[in-house]
């Protein structure tokens, strides 16, 4: 079932024109790919569903009603929760403190054996690979902060999760960590939009990939019916560029024998 469906949207900045037209489908149980040069309106799209900024037209619907989302807590109250590129934790506090940081759960105290009983299962639902919820987020490789800041976004059981590069600068490890986290949200039915610059973690998990491209879409691909190149080609718009020939010269090697 379509959780998410956007049409028509478009955002301007002045004379900027940042989305034009823009449409995308994200089902429960999914996970998009939304990938793109930079200014392609990555950043913009998650702005406008995350409630940072509003469009200037179209509609977004939200299981199958039509909803403005005029601010990050609207998002938050629809079921839309946003984990940033920068993860936005606390460094010096500890794994529970981070998760509960200003929704604390305190009728009359806090209550910290609540708190370390939810953190622990929402850990759990992510198969998550952290020693202690008790240890700084300083003291955590970057895998598990990805992990922490995820854990975070479902307090609110969200029905759609974005995830804004979750890959940047990760290690091989600790990619192939967070990746098994997009596959945990899947099968725990959530819409999942990931925005990324790696193709290979981009076949890896997701099921479809939309391009965008000077801020318009440029095609909606099944993975398992694309290759990178097509993917590429569809990014720069073009299919004669040295990336794509270099990409097609290490195919071609692969498949002789």
């Amino acid at each position: 079932m379509t959780v998410l469906s956007l049409r028509g949207i478009n955002k301007t900045f002045g004379a900027v024109a940042a989305l034009t037209d823009i449409e995308l489908d994200v089902a429960a149980s999914q996970v998009v790919a939304v990938v793109g040069d930079n200014g392609a309106g990555k950043s913009t799209l998650v702005k406008i569903l995350s409630g940072v900024h509003p469009p200037d037209s179209g509609t977004i619907s939200f299981e199958g009603r039509e909803v403005e989302i005029p601010t990050p807590a609207a998002a938050h109250r629809l079921g839309i929760a946003t984990v940033f590129q920068d993860l936005a934790l606390c460094e010096n506090l500890n794994v529970i403190q981070n998760l509960f940081l200003g929704q604390e759960i305190r009728p009359l105290r806090l209550n910290d054996v609540a708190m370390e009983t939810r953190s622990w299962e929402l850990l759990r639902q992510l198969s998550a690979k952290i020693p202690s919820v008790r240890v700084p987020v300083a003291a955590l490789s970057g895998g598990q902060r990805q992990t922490v800041a995820i854990a975070r976004s479902l307090l609110g059981d969200p029905k759609i999760i974005i995830l804004d590069e979750p890959t940047a600068a990760l290690g091989v490890a600790q990619t192939a960590e967070v990746l098994n986290l997009v596959e945990r949200l899947r099968e725990n039915g959530l819409g999942v939009i990931m925005i990324s610059h790696n193709m290979a973690d981009v076949r890896a998990v997701a099921d479809k990939v939309a391009v965008l491209r000077l801020g318009r879409n440029n095609g909606v691909f099944d993975v398992g019916d694309v290759s990178a190149e097509d993917i590429i080609a569809a990014i720069t718009g073009a299919t004669d560029n040295a990336v794509s020939r270099r990409a097609q010269a290490m195919s071609t090697r692969e498949v002789t024998p």
